[in-house]
C-alpha cells in the first residue's frame, strides 16, 4: 500500500512543474505583432451615426452667440471666425484669445466629409492654447 501512494506522489510532483516557457513566448510574438502592425492600420475618416429629429432629454443645448467659432470644411480648410487660417495660425490666434479671455469655450462646426486628422490638430491647438474643453457641433444630414 505504501509503495503505490509513493507513486501517486511522484506522479504528482511532476504535473505541478508544468513549462510555461512555450506559452509565454507565444503570447510574445503575438504582442510584437500587433506593436508592427498597429501603426500600419489607418484610418482616414470616421463616419459619424445619423442624428434623429427629436432631442433627447439627457442632450444639452450650446451657446450659439459664441466668441470663438472654428469651421473645419470638407475640403479640410480650417476657419476662424470666418477668417480661413492655417492649423500654426489658428494656434497663435487661440493662444492670444486665451490670454484675453479666458472663460470662452471654442466651438469648432466639423463636417462629415472633412478628415478626423484635421479636427485632431484643431483640438490639439485648443489644448495647447490653455482651453479645457471644446464644443463640437455636428449639423446632421
Amino acid at each position: 500500500m505504501k509503495r503505490s501512494l509513493s507513486l501517486l506522489n511522484s506522479d504528482f510532483e511532476e504535473d505541478a512543474n508544468v513549462n510555461l516557457t512555450p506559452l509565454i513566448d507565444v503570447v510574445f510574438v503575438v504582442l510584437i505583432m500587433f506593436i508592427l502592425v498597429a501603426p500600419l492600420v489607418e484610418i482616414d475618416r470616421i463616419h459619424l451615426a445619423t442624428s434623429t429629429a427629436e432631442k433627447k432629454a439627457d442632450m444639452t443645448t450650446f451657446q450659439e452667440n459664441s466668441e470663438l467659432k472654428i469651421h473645419v470644411y470638407k475640403d479640410n480648410t480650417i476657419w476662424l471666425n470666418g477668417v480661413p487660417l492655417s492649423i500654426d495660425e489658428l494656434k497663435v490666434h487661440l493662444i492670444q484669445f486665451r490670454q484675453v479671455n479666458k472663460d470662452v469655450c471654442p466651438q469648432i462646426f466639423h463636417d462629415r466629409e472633412a478628415f478626423f486628422g484635421t479636427y485632431q490638430s484643431v483640438k490639439n491647438a485648443a489644448e495647447a492654447a490653455g482651453f479645457e474643453s471644446l464644443d463640437v457641433i455636428l449639423h446632421p444630414g
